[in-house]
């Protein structure tokens, strides 16, 4: 089976050099020349994974048409608010009906879309099998080999099985579940809840503050789902809890990095400015305070992170203005 893998950052890497290993050869797509040419001379990627030699039958190129021959499913690893334009670029070269998997964690912003409608509107025309990779894992890990387990939304009951089977390794172990809308925004939203979660430990406010923030926050992330269609339970897996938990304590994890850097009075632009890889949360926040209004569904964490990125409010008077709150039952 052959693999075209599109995004040539860290996890993009990761996954390909994966398929390789497991299948004996996948394409990986790099927007930039250089960094094509870099990977095939050095078989190493400089700029995001210096330190993971890849495997003999992982290609690199710029060129979309190369890349695609012959291709029988498409994994799609670019940051979430270029992944329709890529999608309308590359869809020349797809098959009429195409396996399309994508495992970029947002929602677009000008659209306020899901990545399952950006590839129903990029694709007008075609007929895609789609597909949601999410879960906990960070990609350096997964690169070292290290256990870890994630979830694949897709309908199509036999398209998830032979996805399933192509990723599924000994240390990288994959999940089914037919609640794409779940899966897809269990992924986007966590990475909110992470930067409040960087928001709180970087001013020093503790353990417990972090776990009521993530037990808080996927409630909230709970219900936006459910307004829009998912299932409750699939926030309880990997695709929530799981994803949940790794990115808000995670040192990994790019947004608690935001957090942290916000609570020690850095700007939004330097902090951002200082990063090589897209930290999700930042644009998403702005989505999804969108789609709370929209769906009229509470998200306090949501709009104080909001304030904070965008307003130019101070994290500890949001932190406070969180505890502040009517006081309520949980359930």
């Amino acid at each position: 089976m052959q693999t075209a893998v599109f995004g040539g950052g860290s996890w993009g890497t990761t996954l390909a050099n994966l398929l390789a290993h497991k299948h004996g050869s996948a394409r990986l797509w790099v927007r930039e020349k250089e960094l094509a040419s870099l990977i095939r001379a050095k078989r190493r990627n400089p700029w995001y994974l210096p330190d993971l030699e890849l495997a003999p039958g992982l290609t690199a190129s710029d060129d979309l048409a190369q890349v695609t021959e012959g291709a029988d499913f498409f994994l799609f690893v670019v940051p979430s608010q270029f992944y329709g334009g890529v999608l309308k670029t590359v869809r020349e070269f797809l098959p009429k009906k195409p396996v399309v998997i994508s495992a970029s964690k947002g929602i677009a912003l000008d659209t306020l879309r899901t990545m399952s409608e950006v590839t129903e509107e990029a694709l007008i025309g075609l007929k895609p099998v789609f597909a949601m990779l999410s879960g906990p894992s960070f990609a350096k890990e997964v690169s070292q080999g290290m256990p870890t387990a994630v979830t694949l939304g897709c309908k199509d009951k036999a398209a998830a099985k032979s996805i399933q089977d192509l990723l599924s390794t000994d240390a990288f172990r994959v999940y089914t579940n037919k609640d794409v809308r779940g899966v897809e925004l269990g992924g986007a939203l966590k990475n909110i809840i992470a930067i409040a979660a960087g928001i709180s430990d970087g001013l020093g406010f503790g353990t417990n503050a972090r776990a009521a923030l993530i037990t808080r926050g996927l409630a909230e992330m709970s219900r936006l789902g459910v307004a829009m269609g998912a299932q409750a339970q699939t926030f309880m897996g990997l695709a929530g809890m799981g994803d949940l938990v790794l990115t808000c304590t995670g040192d990994l994890s790019r947004n608690r990095q935001v957090g942290l850097k916000l609570a020690q009075g850095n700007k939004l632009l330097d902090i951002l400015g200082q990063m090589k890889m897209v930290a999700e949360g930042v644009k998403t926040t702005e989505s999804v305070h969108a789609l709370g209004q929209r769906h009229k569904v509470d998200l306090p964490i949501t709009e104080q992170v909001y304030q904070v990125l965008y307003e130019g409010k101070d994290p500890r008077q949001a932190v406070q203005e969180l505890m502040r709150r009517e006081l309520k039952s949980e359930q």
